[in-house]
């Protein structure tokens, strides 16, 4: 039977050779790349090689040393190695560049004022839940998640470089928040908002009747409304293929990227009542760019000038409207809960809604965006059945 191979970052046994000059100390050490490597050192004495050889096996670079990080490093030097990393990551399409913008803007407001100076030894299960709970109180249960979120990622890092025996956040409770009822907009809410919308010079000046219809006609997000070219949609056939998601990302300005997850990009049957807005919306755009409406190109709702539509103005331009329109709970992600709300009481499955929303969790659909309300008095009249009480 084959002898086990040494533990990752340990020594055998030590041997001893004597030379012309003095003793060598030699043993077989396993490095942290999982290779078996000899090591030796020399001195006029027995013990003098065996001090060197130990001295060598105790400073042998582990890869937090290479990193720059021990146990005596700064939490702030550990979090500047997880935020390259993220960002490699971004580079590589792998993770989205707002999630950077999102987690950068944390760490610098949150993570680091509370953390930054303490050694990695001294970051504790209490620290980090006292950083997250002040975050809590003060801004939202969401933010404190996300503060959570970056922390364990860091302290991850420092744990894979040996600068931590483990992830404290592992040992942290929940969270708690109450997170608020989904809403969703009334039929006779839906009608008085578009009737509004219709009727406001500024609505119409920024183009905001057009585009509402479309989150209510296919419950996409912001950005992937924006995304939508002419090319994308079959106005004969009445569908639309996912387009993308129009981001703005620090330092790169506008871009599209992949979406939220993997089964944002999908394609997606409109109903007829958008068809017909698209097609008379083609025509007025063509007239206003002076062109035929075959010939039309570029985003289906754009800039003044033609191109990509900047998300955060619009968003400001609607915060305007629904304030106005006494309608100031209504974001366009409330269309986007009044399409889930209205396919689930058609009697579409929660997968069919998810599937229609790209959600890659049918729990997001129903915990998030399904509006809550009695939908049918099945239980109620079950429970009526049962003859627990006398009349």
């Amino acid at each position: 039977m084959p002898r086990p191979p040494l533990p990752v970052g340990t020594y055998g046994k030590i041997r001893f050779y004597e030379t012309a000059t003095g003793w060598r100390a030699m043993t077989k050490y396993r490095d942290y790349d999982g290779v078996t490597r000899p090591v030796e050192r020399s001195g006029r004495t027995q013990s003098l090689a065996e001090r060197k050889l130990k001295k060598e096996l105790r400073d042998r670079l582990t890869p937090a040393q290479h990193a720059g990080l021990s146990p005596d490093s700064k939490f702030r030097e550990a979090a500047e190695l997880w935020i390259k990393e993220f960002e490699e990551a971004v580079e590589e399409g792998v993770r989205s560049p707002t999630s950077l913008d999102t987690y950068r803007g944390r760490l610098n407001t949150y993570v680091l004022p509370a953390l930054g100076e303490l050694r990695l030894r001294e970051i504790t299960v209490f620290r980090i839940d006292q950083t997250c709970q002040s975050v809590r109180k003060n801004k939202s249960v969401d933010s404190a998640r996300t503060v959570r979120n970056i922390i364990s990622g860091i302290c991850g890092l420092a744990v894979r470089y040996k600068a931590m025996q483990r992830n404290p956040v592992r040992d942290m409770g929940q969270l708690e928040g109450r997170r608020k009822a989904s809403r969703a907009l009334e039929s006779d809410e839906m009608r008085d908002l578009l009737t509004k919308l219709d009727e406001s010079e500024s609505a119409i000046k920024y183009d905001l009747p057009d585009l509402v219809r479309w989150y209510a006609g296919t419950g996409f997000r912001t950005g992937e409304a924006l995304a939508v070219h002419w090319h994308h949609l079959d106005l004969e056939a009445g569908t639309v293929d996912w387009a993308g998601n129009l981001i703005r990302a620090t330092g790169r300005g506008q871009m599209i990227n992949d979406g939220k997850t993997e089964v944002s990009g999908r394609a997606v049957a409109l109903p007829t009542w958008l068809v017909a807005m698209l097609r008379e919306r083609r025509a007025r755009l063509a007239e206003r760019f002076g062109i035929e409406p075959d010939e039309i190109s570029g985003p289906v709702f754009p800039n003044s000038k033609g191109g990509l539509r900047d998300k955060h103005n619009t968003l400001a331009r609607w915060r305007d409207f629904r304030s106005d329109a006494g309608y100031p709970w209504v974001t366009f992600r409330t269309f986007r809960r009044s399409v889930a709300t209205v396919l689930d009481e058609a009697g579409l499955t929660a997968r069919e809604v998810a599937d229609q929303l790209g959600h890659s969790k049918v729990s997001t659909t129903q915990d998030v965006y399904m509006g809550r309300r009695v939908k049918s008095r099945k239980a109620a009249d079950a429970l009526s059945r049962v003859e627990w009480f006398g009349e």
